[in-house]
């Protein structure tokens, strides 16, 4: 049961659990500064070329902290565990450059995420997965997190750094759209939409790809208003057209690379995977 009490300021009720969150987060950001704890530069796979100039992720590379005891308390958090923003507070946590964390592309969320998890426990990641060629399951095995590499990543013309937006004309239609890359923000008004159509969506389809199209594109045929722009992708969006333009988005985007090589030790046998990322990413032995 929640335990709440109220602000005589306020009369508004205050969750305690919520309270001792914020608290532990204001005490890990207060303690990097004050105790000048060592420090990393991490490379952003964007290079920074999406980012206005002014904003500090603009430079390509942010400054993080090594994790101590205080960020584990963090990830044990039972309010940041049961709403799923655990690892965001970790890492907004861990962040010493001063950036809006809703500003990151998604890429560079990943790359930020690779680089916790190594200041926090080092760059072997022991864990257990499913041989792709005798399908044996279980396997223990330590893959090394420096192994990892980043797509390379540029844009056309001088006059696109900046400015996250592009241009794609669709194969089948001909119709020019202009789109961006999603930032974490974006993603976070994606999910809250998501939860808010599977409340009242009675038939069970799934609408994350039509809800993201629909946050991805800035225009349609040089229209940019909201209603033009979801009229478009329910009804107007060919198949192969919506097919082609995912492509191209993939093609472009900065990223990275989490195919991995795995040594089986059943069958003897070598081949590739998504380097699989459980709850033993951050929670080792979990």
């Amino acid at each position: 049961m929640t335990t709440t009490f109220n602000n005589k300021m306020s009369d508004s009720p205050i969750n305690l659990e919520e309270l001792k969150s914020k608290l532990i987060l204001e005490h890990a950001n207060a303690e990097t500064k004050r105790s000048g704890f060592p420090t990393e530069i991490i490379s952003l796979p964007s290079k920074g070329l999406l980012y206005p100039e002014g904003s500090p992720l603009r430079q390509g590379k942010i400054e993080m902290k090594y994790m101590t005891a205080v960020e584990e308390e963090i990830l044990a958090t039972p309010s940041y565990m049961k709403n799923g923003v655990a690892m965001d507070k970790l890492f907004q946590a861990l962040i010493v450059t001063p950036i809006k964390y809703n500003d990151l592309i998604e890429a560079d969320k990943d790359a930020i995420m690779v680089a916790a998890r190594m200041l926090g426990y080092g760059p072997d990641y022991e864990t257990k997965c499913t041989c792709p060629i005798c399908l044996t399951s279980d396997v223990p095995y330590t893959f090394n997190l420096n192994a990892l590499k980043e797509k390379e990543f540029s844009l056309d013309s001088i006059d696109l750094v900046g400015i996250n937006e592009f241009k794609y004309t669709l194969p089948v239609t001909k119709r020019e759209l202009t789109f961006k890359l999603l930032t974490h923000g974006d993603q976070q008004k994606i999910d809250l939409e998501l939860e808010a159509i599977n409340r009242k969506n009675l038939n069970g389809i799934n609408k994350e790809l039509t809800t993201k199209l629909k946050y991805m594109i800035l225009s349609v045929d040089g229209d940019y208003t909201k209603t033009t722009i979801n009229s478009f992708v329910d009804n107007e969006f060919f198949a192969k057209d919506s097919h082609s333009f995912r492509n191209y988005i993939k093609g472009i985007s900065p990223s990275i690379d989490f195919t991995v090589e795995f040594n089986c030790k059943h069958c003897l046998g070598t081949s590739e995977m998504k380097l699989p990322i459980g709850l033993d990413f951050f929670w080792p032995g979990a």
